[in-house]
């Protein structure tokens, strides 16, 4: 692991602080770690030029592919590049710990309001915290553990069920190797699962295993599959492993050698998972897809044991209840005066009625008073204030409560990380569009903000001299130009019902 790095304490007093994002942070911790072995910090111009044109690094070094780091231009404003003790840049982790410290021989513009930085990091400090320390170990620490002879790598990025379990045992058998299980840990993945959790499922599944060495690894996904295949394979190797057994998109850039197992199938003659063409049809059953899993979760039915381990559907129903007992977010948008906020209330008038959840309503006129006081109508600070809103209601959810949420939000990005932070906590996310048309909004215009606008008293005004964007994503679509407030009320608790969120209730006679 790369040592710590004593700046004398003026420099890091008054070195400016940055947080990366949540990639960025998971490639630093690989490059601090040494999983990104041979780099040392992050690419310059210089090395972007050299990758692009002979797929090396600017001093001959081989490397697949770009790794980079992003910072407020701002920040990089303040920087003397010249000079080796004002150019430090301290990089945070989210709670503002410092983690490393990055030494910016290169700056150059990225995207607007930003700039590419480049150069070494040397760490600050004791490293990130998180779930499960003890199984992030070095990829030297892992190396001095492995036996010698072949090993072979599974990155576990999903559960193990009895066909992953099946592969993974052949192979290693084939083999004649170790086996090593990386699993990340940066995010929640392909799977959907929090990490902890994925490591908790990738546990329980020990047993079905070869002997293994069980590791946690901050991999993340960076948009680009064959990227990230590229970036996997060189962190296995990095780790010590000579065989990659392939789980979905894998490339080997040069590192161990890549194995594509064919699809199996389970033999109900006896109970055993074989090559799919070597069962004959009428006694062959094809493995669950993600879907079908889900389902089965979701309505609160147990995951066969011909298909999954007890252990593993334990530790998945665990994270994953029937959803009428998980988290939810209903967040409505619409324009003022559309109704969102009288059927919003109705709908958790009638969820407190029946008592068998926990409601949060976030109105936004309450949260623009009590959580985004001093927020503007910009489009930043509107931003900010559907970001808080999609915090709170994420936080409500990972408790197993639904948050009803009911502000404009009238951008389709804010709406996208309220998604979003609602799934990363596990909980559901309902989008409900309210899409009663401007002219009927502003006839009704309750609160005068129409007029004013028109008037020319108020700037900023969503439908007027602002832009509405209409969601494409939406999960339910109401129109109170076409229909009540109750049967908008009503339609919002069938779909709940009928979604499996909601107990259904009988109707008194």
């Amino acid at each position: 692991m790369t040592d710590g790095w004593v700046l004398p304490d003026d420099v890091l007093r008054d070195a400016p602080a940055y947080t990366p994002r949540p990639f960025e942070l998971a490639d630093l911790e690989l490059i601090l770690s040494e999983a990104y072995a041979p780099l040392t910090g992050f690419h310059t111009r210089a090395d972007l030029a050299s990758l692009r044109s002979r797929g090396r690094l600017a001093d001959g070094t081989a490397w697949p592919v770009p790794v980079t780091l992003e910072v407020p231009a701002s920040l990089v404003a303040g920087l003397d590049l010249t000079n080796p003790l004002l150019r430090v840049l301290v990089l945070t982790d989210p709670e503002g710990a410092p983690v490393a410290a990055l030494d910016v021989v290169d700056a150059w513009p990225s995207r607007d309001g930003f700039s590419a930085v480049g150069g070494r990091v040397r760490r600050l400090g004791d490293g990130t915290g998180g779930p499960f320390q003890r199984l992030r170990r070095s990829p030297a620490e892992v190396r001095a553990l492995l036996p010698p002879g072949r090993v072979l790598g599974v990155i576990a990025d999903r559960p193990l069920h009895r066909p992953q379990l099946a592969q993974i045992a052949h192979a290693a058998r084939t083999l004649a190797a170790h086996l090593l299980i990386l699993i990340p840990v940066a995010d929640s993945g392909v799977s959907g699962l929090p990490p902890e959790v994925l490591v908790r499922s990738v546990f329980a599944a020990r047993d079905r295993m070869p002997p293994a060495t069980l590791v946690a690894v901050p991999l993340t996904r960076h948009g680009d599959e064959i990227r990230d295949a590229l970036l996997r394979a060189r962190v296995a190797a990095a780790y010590g492993v000579t065989h990659l057994l392939s789980t979905g998109e894998m490339l080997s850039g040069g590192g161990p050698r890549v194995l594509v197992p064919r699809e199996l199938a389970y033999d109900n003659r006896d109970g055993q998972w074989r090559w799919r063409d070597d069962i004959p049809p009428r006694n062959r059953r094809l493995a669950l897809g993600q879907e079908e899993i889900d389902d089965l979760l979701d309505r609160g039915f147990p995951l066969p044991e011909w298909h999954t381990p007890p252990a593993v559907a334990r530790e998945l129903a665990r994270a994953r209840p029937p959803r009428r007992h998980r988290g939810l977010v209903v967040f409505f948008t619409g324009l003022s005066g559309s109704g969102k906020s009288t059927i919003a209330r109705g709908v958790a008038d009638a969820l407190r009625e029946s008592g068998d959840r926990t409601v949060t309503l976030l109105d936004g006129d309450v949260v623009r008073r009590e959580l985004s006081a001093g927020l503007t109508f910009s489009k930043t600070d509107r931003d900010r204030n559907v970001r808080r809103i999609g915090w709170v209601a994420s936080e409500v959810g990972r408790h197993h409560g639904v948050a009803i949420c009911c502000p404009i939000a009238p951008y389709a990005q804010p709406r996208a990380v309220a998604r979003q932070m609602a799934n990363d906590a596990g909980a559901g996310f309902l989008l409900v569009w309210v899409a009663t048309p401007l002219e009927v909004c502003e006839a009704r215009d309750r609160k005068g903000l129409y007029a004013k606008a028109r008037a020319g008293q108020l700037t900023g005004m969503t439908g007027i001299d602002d832009p509405y964007e209409e969601p494409t994503d939406a999960d339910l679509v109401l129109n109170t130009s076409e229909m009540s407030i109750e049967q908008g009320v009503q339609t919002v608790l069938h779909h709940l019902t009928e979604t499996g969120w909601v107990e259904p209730r009988l109707k008194p006679a």
